[in-house]
């Protein structure tokens, strides 16, 4: 939609006015909550086994919930945007703590798997519908638009770096109640539970009074300030605006090849078992050092988006990790473990690049901060539902082709489409590059961002 206005009086995306100091202030909030909200949520990584013993469950009563988890996640990324453009981000994300650290201390009482049913709910709704389009907001628009890339690299990165400290003080907590004090296995995990809820309650305040955001990204945007936009403007007429962006689907197909890959690293650690043959203590030795490559690839590739160009370094890194991943099938087993190690890590720092990069070309998209959360939630119900078909192909592939062809058969195909996203990539900054050729000096049309 073009809107023929003078360059200098063409509307903008607002972006927060504060000074650098202020903004990376706020930063550094948005990565502590977003690294304390999700852990215990997925308490099982590392606790998994003492979570079956403590409660009385088991393995498949423990996935129906985390499956529940991933539907909820889906159905509520459309829901999630639209709130996110109606209510302050610090409001939702704060909620999103509060009601999340609840919803933990009913789970450190060790309920009834029933009663764990709704605490997953409950935590599905938090961690999803008032939580994620919200911190991706804040983020985009707490950032400059030169600095989207290193924002969102940090954001990722950070939210790494922080999961993987607690993760650490919470394992040694647990030995400690354990095998120090003797405590049972209920006992040291209540107490793990209570660590990460004191987290969360404690950090509610602190995001509702710190990340107030300036007149200029307050939550709502009067539709009289969006040239074009009738002021009768609806959900399903704004859903309608968003869908037709070819910038948005751009945006999301960038984001889904992208989260594929990162989701073929969870498979690492069986196929370095059955392939190669290595020990589980080998195997769990590897993975932790991929873990973290994660703040490095991520925070590099921000700051490199925005030094070079965004969408031409999210296009080159998709490239790489999917020759990487390829590489993975025709390493032969004879490899030694330091060419094992070398190309897993390899593929770790590549696929946390990826991920640290990906949301900040949502600055190209060209949509307006009115219903930029809505637009938030449309490509997060494209570009994450790999949740939901991934772990299904996989399980096909590895019962149907067992054994090295299976992983090879997956790996490679989730490779190939990391190629369709980096060909999204680079289109996507084409489109970006005409857009500003448009709106340079000495031209009288211009492209305003659409709402």
């Amino acid at each position: 939609m073009q809107q023929s206005e003078s360059p200098d009086n063409r509307p903008e995306q607002a972006h927060d006015s504060g000074t650098a100091r202020q903004r990376y202030i706020k930063l550094a909030v948005l990565v502590i909550i977003a690294g304390n909200i999700y852990p215990l949520i997925y308490l099982r990584q590392n606790f998994e086994v003492s979570i079956l013993e403590s409660f009385g469950i088991t393995a498949a009563q423990l996935g129906q919930n985390y499956a529940m988890l991933g539907v909820l996640y889906m159905v509520t990324y459309l829901p999630s945007g639209w709130l996110a453009d109606r209510v302050s981000p610090r409001i939702l994300m704060s909620f999103s703590l509060a009601f999340a650290g609840l919803l933990g201390l009913w789970f450190s009482s060790i309920p009834s798997f029933a009663a764990t049913q709704w605490i997953f709910a409950g935590w599905g709704l938090a961690a999803g519908l008032t939580f994620w389009s919200a911190l991706i907001k804040a983020t985009t628009l707490l950032a400059h638009s030169n600095e989207q890339g290193r924002f969102f690299g940090i954001l990722d990165g950070g939210r790494g770096l922080v999961e993987a400290i607690l993760a650490t003080i919470a394992v040694g907590m647990f030995a400690y109640y354990t095998q120090n004090l003797g405590q049972d296995t209920p006992d040291a995990l209540r107490k793990v539970i209570w660590l990460y809820v004191t987290c969360m309650l404690v950090l509610a305040p602190i995001a509702y009074f710190v990340l107030k955001e300036s007149a200029d990204t307050s939550a709502t945007v009067p539709r009289e300030t969006t040239p074009g936009i009738p002021e009768d403007s609806n959900l399903w007429h704004d859903l309608k605006v968003v869908a037709s962006r070819k910038e948005i689907w751009l945006c999301g197909i960038c984001i889904l090849t992208g989260y594929q890959l990162f989701w073929a690293t969870y498979s690492f650690s069986a196929y370095m078992q059955i392939h190669y043959g290595l020990t589980a203590v080998a195997v769990g030795s590897i993975t932790v050092a991929k873990l973290w490559m994660r703040p490095i690839g991520a925070a590099a590739a921000g700051f490199a988006g925005d030094f070079l160009d965004r969408e031409l370094v999210l296009g080159i890194l998709l490239l790489l990790a999917s020759i990487s991943l390829a590489s993975l099938v025709i390493l032969p087993v004879t490899s030694g473990s330091v060419a094992l190690l070398g190309i897993v890590l390899l593929i770790g720092l590549l696929t946390y690049a990826v991920r640290g990069i990906f949301w900040s070309t949502l600055e190209s998209c060209n949509i307006s901060n009115r219903i930029k959360g809505l637009a938030i939630g449309c490509i997060s119900l494209i570009g994450y539902s790999p949740d939901i078909y991934l772990p299904l192909l996989n399980g096909y592939l590895l019962e149907r082709y067992p054994g090295k062809l299976g992983y090879s058969i997956y790996f490679t195909g989730i490779a190939a489409l990391g190629l369709l996203g980096a060909m999204a990539a680079w289109q996507l900054k084409r489109i970006a590059d005409q857009r500003k050729r448009e709106i340079s000096p000495g031209k009288t049309t211009g492209t305003v961002p659409i709402a």
